[in-house]
């Protein structure tokens, strides 16, 4: 049985997670990295989302991200870092968001829930302890970027990126590995089969021999789908991730039910724009329960 704590960790993801992803498929994004002599989509999104650990290498990358295959990072890392300094990549992104917000929320920019939800998301993010959580502490310790909408944006990255540092350490703690976690979230049809693998790095051989791990766990059936014990195993996985996600929300008090209703018509807005695919490998959206 889920606290209500967790039930709101959960609903400040799904509701913020559509507002903060901007950034992956903006197309605004990737003109301003290629401006600063970036190469491609995906250059763009390590150079970006890593930014604010500074310049790394390809293997921290890889384990933070987790889901990601070595070699699909190592095409992007270091090389992004000899091209623009992480200083340079997080201002990109910021000026990328101001953009696309702007074209996509349109009048709602200077609106009440814009202004009502930057003002709770930094208080949590302010509040909470980063203990452990390496990609969330390197975006909530970035200056303030001063507009509401900015604000906002940047801490729903730290937000994101704390539920994310956790689910990785649940996935650890379970022994999920990298290629097992996609195949499962896959399987469960949170995302589509190939955009996962191919968009991660996995090959086809790859993928099997994790379906293959998966199945003598008991979690998979030889069709890739999940068994109940998988199905049980990915929940309780989940409702994990959202009690190591809880804390930070819970620092907000009963003002967290007030940050969720804020943010609902933003992200609502941004999905029916299409600007965040409906289909997509973080698997958005995801009705709560």
């Amino acid at each position: 049985m889920r606290t209500e704590q967790e039930h709101t960790a959960r609903l400040v993801w799904q509701y913020g997670e559509p507002i903060h992803a901007v950034v992956f498929f903006a197309p605004e994004t990737l003109a301003a990295t290629e401006a600063l002599g970036l190469k491609g989509g995906w250059m763009s999104y390590f150079g970006c989302r890593a930014a604010p650990l500074g310049a790394v290498s390809a293997p921290v990358v890889t384990s933070i991200f987790y889901g990601f295959h070595p070699r699909m990072v190592e095409r992007s890392i270091p090389d992004a870092w000899a091209r623009a300094e992480p200083g340079q990549l997080n201002d990109a992104r910021l000026s990328a968001m101001d953009a696309a917000l702007r074209r996509v929320l349109g009048d709602a920019i200077d609106g009440p829930d814009v202004r009502r939800a930057a003002s709770l998301a930094r208080a949590a993010v302010g509040a909470a302890d980063f203990s452990g959580r390496p990609l969330g502490a390197a975006n909530a310790a970035l200056g303030d970027p001063g507009a509401p909408h900015l604000q906002l944006w940047q801490a729903l990255g730290a937000i994101r990126e704390h539920r994310g540092d956790g689910h990785v350490s649940c996935l650890v703690t379970n022994g999920v590995d990298p290629c097992a976690s996609l195949v499962m979230q896959a399987a469960t049809d949170r995302s589509d089969r190939e955009a996962l693998r191919t968009r991660r790095g996995w090959s086809e051989e790859e993928w099997r021999a994790a379906d293959l791990r998966l199945q003598e766990r008991g979690w998979l059936d030889d069709n890739e789908r999940p068994t109940p014990a998988g199905t049980e195993a990915r929940e309780a996985i989940e409702a994990a991730t959202d009690r190591l996600a809880a804390p930070l929300v819970a620092t907000l008090g009963a003002r967290a039910a007030e940050l969720v209703d804020a943010m609902r018509p933003l992200a609502e807005r941004i999905m029916a724009a299409s600007e965040v695919p409906v289909r997509n490998n973080m698997g958005l959206p995801w009705p709560s329960r």
